[in-house]
């Protein structure tokens, strides 16, 4: 145990009466969201999460440990939301594709949360020494590159895109566009303005699909 988790410790001894563990992360992750990963200390989420040390450390480990479940925290509450929408049947691929950017421009806006990404936010200002959390959130975080591309593929096998589609290059395009939206939330952005370029994104969607398959078939 290092000195920072023996301080704190006795400075804490004993566990709470009640102990809400899905409180606590959500504390834990705003905390992570808006300084990342490495500017969090243990006393600033002893103080975010109103847990004692004792009772962090039994449930968590220690620092890493609250971190990685927040991560899983944060992909069962959010990132599962915008998912869901690529799986519904009622939907064709351009509302799909809509109606998830949407969801992801107000959840880098919502007030109740810090602006931009979380797997953004909190790999800012990574050192070497915490190699394994960086590579752990760009898996997270390219996931969400995978799953269109998985979507796209799913949905010409449907005929409800070209075959020759690049679905690799579409789903890239909107991988660097959902970054953008980030950039632009941590900025100031408004939820209103991220959908002004979502309006710009699906006004260009015929083009954006057929401009895939026309390099496609250039290769």
């Amino acid at each position: 145990m290092s000195t920072e988790q023996t301080a704190l410790v006795r400075k804490s001894r004993g566990r709470p009466k009640q102990f809400d563990r899905g409180t606590a992360l959500s504390k834990a992750l705003n905390l992570f969201w808006r300084h990342g990963y490495e500017a969090t200390s243990l006393a600033d989420l002893v103080e975010a999460t109103g847990a004692k040390a004792p009772t962090l450390y039994a449930e968590f480990g220690n620092k890493e440990g609250l971190f990685r479940a927040a991560v899983e925290h944060y992909v069962k509450n959010f990132y599962e939301k915008g998912r869901c929408l690529l799986s519904r049947p009622d939907l064709s691929v351009e509302q799909a594709i809509d109606q998830y950017l949407r969801a992801i421009a107000n959840l880098f806006t919502d007030c109740d949360t810090p602006s931009g990404c979380f797997m953004i936010s909190a790999s800012s200002g990574m050192s070497s020494s915490s190699a394994d959390i960086a590579e752990m959130l760009r898996e997270h975080h390219l996931s969400q590159e995978r799953t269109l591309f998985e979507y796209f593929e799913k949905q010409k096998q449907s005929d409800n895109l070209a075959a020759v589609t690049d679905s690799a290059l579409l789903a890239k395009y909107l991988a660097c566009t959902i970054q953008g939206f980030s950039v632009q939330a941590r900025d100031g952005a408004t939820a209103a303005e991220l959908n002004r370029l979502i309006d710009v994104v699906m006004n260009l969607w015929p083009e954006l699909t057929k401009n895939t398959v026309q390099i496609t078939a250039a290769h």
